[in-house]
Parts: C-alpha cells; structure tokens; sequence
C-alpha cells in the first residue's frame, strides 16, 4: 500500500534495522546508555542547545516540556490550530496542571502586538502566563526567523521561556533556508521528533539548557518515560539525524510537483505556493458530505493507497522517503479518477 496520511507511517530503513540489532546498550536510567548519550549529544550539537534527552514521543515531549516550565494553575499562550492543542488530548490539564489560553496564529505567525494583549501577571482573578509555546514548520508552514524574534523580544521582556514544537525543525529549516539550530535559537526549549519523515520508528528528542534537562529527566520518570535500553531505538535515531534530514528535500519537491498537479484537476481549491514543506492541503466543497469523502477514500484504497478522510472538506496529503516518483505518478491518477467520479 502507498500511505500518505502522515510522514509518521514512514518504516525504518535497511541501515536502521541492522544499526537497531547491533547495537551498545546499557540502561538508561543509569545513564548507561552509550547510544542515547551519543543521540542526545549530537541532538545537543545540531540544535545548538547545551543538553538533549531521549523521549517516546513528540507530544510526550511537548508535554514534559510544560510539566517541567509551568507551575500548576498558571497557563500558557499557543497558537490555536498547534498541535499541544488539537491533537494532544487535552493533556497540557492533566499533566502540568496548566490552563490553555490560544491567540490566533495565520500561517503560524502569531502577532506580536497581539500576545502582548494576552499576557498576564498573577493577580486576585487571573493566572500568571508561564509558557509561550511557539511551532515551526506549523502545519504546511514554515514561520519566518524575524516572526520567531518579535516572540522572542516580548517574551524576553516579560521574562517568560519559550518552547518550541519543533516535530518538523528540519522541514521548516530546508524551507527556510537556514539550519535547525537557527531555528532553536528563538526558543529556550525545542522538541523534535525522529519519527516524522526521518523514518525512526519510535522516539522524539527535548533539548534546552542543561538545569533545563536535568529537571526533565526526573520529570521523564514521573511520566514513565524512563526507559532500559533504549539504545536499540537510539540508533535508529542517529541515523535519523545524520542520513535522513538530508534527503528531506526530496520529500518536497515530490509535495511540490504533487500540488502543482492537483490545482489542474477541476473543482479543488489549492493554491501550490502554500507547499512550502512535505504537507499538501487542499479543498473539495462536496467532500463535507460524509459519504462523499468515505467514497473518495474507498477509490484510494482501490488504488491500493491510504490516506485519511477530509475534515470539513479539508485533504492533505503527506510526502515522505518511501513516495518515490512511481508513488507520486499513482496518487495523482487515483485523484483524477476520485475528484471527477466521486459524486456521481
């Protein structure tokens, strides 16, 4: 089957698994780990950051990110549409105690002059803001670097830390032009998965100053995220680092070329220059009918490809390393047929 619902369904490659099998462990826990301390020191080194810790995964890392800066009962500001708040479960309530207080972010840009509105002191009735959580590449956005820096200015002034989801640092470093740690730099604390588009099949990396990691760690053990030998997973990991956020650029010229092609295609609403990373949106009005958007993945998957159902008459879908040039030639001859046949 070609899956384009997400870069998180990539598998891990033949260096991978023959990397994972050979590899020195020791427990974790202990800090015995060779490969996780290579793989946090070398996310340390890429991210520009002084220390990095080994989690399961990018919303466990997000989420000790909040539980290790916030004191329950105060809150944190983030964009509306980020992740930590649509597709986290609610878990920033139930883990960190913190209260959610999102600002409307067009394109991932969150407007300066507005989060100073929403900033607050502690007083009698209101909680004290904590947390400004920032997200690059923000959905099919990559946020600009002088965006990131009028953040950085008011939170500097307001004394608050900043953290990162950066799940796709390395798709919106590529878009950008610059490098991940250039990115890192706008945040006191960033997050980076290694299982999205980079074909590790399990784990996220948190990384900051090393008083930073030191209190996440005992945070980790709290959650249950202290792992044994984890090396076997962190040696996917580097390779994840060191091979594949090159070949990224691969993934969005196919998302590119894929987005060119769709906007041909009569009745879709999608504007090409909106790629700008590996995720590709784009609108079909009748797909708001329920069984209109089931047809629609039934003509997929008689193509033998997945993707997932619209939401609110909203596709996207996902280039990754296992879509090559014949997967790509695939999609778009199953959405001709889908987007011309669906509502008869």
């Amino acid at each position: 089957m070609i899956d384009i619902r997400s870069d998180t369904v990539t598998l891990p490659t033949y260096a991978m698994r023959k990397a994972m099998a050979e590899a020195d462990v020791g427990d974790d826990v202990y800090g015995d780990d060779p490969t996780i301390n290579n793989l946090e020191k070398l996310t340390a080194n890429i991210l520009g950051k002084e220390a990095a810790l080994f989690v399961p995964s990018g919303t466990f890392g997000n989420q000790l990110a909040l539980f290790t800066w916030c004191q329950r009962g105060t809150e944190i500001i983030l964009g509306e549409d980020c992740h930590i708040i649509q597709h986290e479960a609610g878990a920033a309530s139930v883990i960190a105690g913190v209260q959610t207080r999102p600002i409307t972010a067009n394109k991932g840009i969150i407007s300066a002059s507005a989060l100073e509105d929403r900033l607050r002191k502690q007083d009698l009735h209101a909680p004290r803001t904590s947390l400004i959580c920032l997200e690059n590449a923000y959905g099919g956005y990559a946020v600009p670097l002088a965006e990131m820096d009028k953040i950085r200015t008011i939170a500097k002034e307001w004394k608050i830390p900043i953290h990162l989801d950066g799940a796709r640092i390395f798709n919106a470093a590529l878009a950008l032009g610059c490098e991940a740690k250039d990115i890192a730099a706008r945040a006191d604390s960033v997050m980076l998965c290694l299982s999205k588009g980079l074909c590790a099949p399990v784990g996220s990396m948190l990384a900051g100053k090393k008083s930073f990691i030191e209190e996440a760690k005992l945070k980790r053990k709290i959650m249950g995220g202290g792992m044994r030998q984890a090396g076997i997973l962190g040696a996917a990991g580097i390779i994840a680092l060191k091979e594949q956020c090159a070949k990224l650029i691969f993934d969005h010229k196919r998302a590119k070329k894929l987005s060119k092609e769709l906007s041909k295609i009569s009745g879709l609403t999608i504007n090409p220059r909106d790629t700008q990373i590996n995720l590709v949106f784009f609108s079909w009005p009748p797909a708001k009918d329920e069984k209109i958007a089931q047809r629609i993945v039934k003509i997929f998957e008689k193509h033998k490809i997945k993707i997932n159902p619209p939401e609110k008459g909203v596709f996207r879908f996902v280039t990754h390393y296992w879509i090559g040039d014949s997967e790509l030639d695939a999609i778009l001859a199953a959405s001709k047929e889908a987007f011309t046949r669906a509502k008869a």
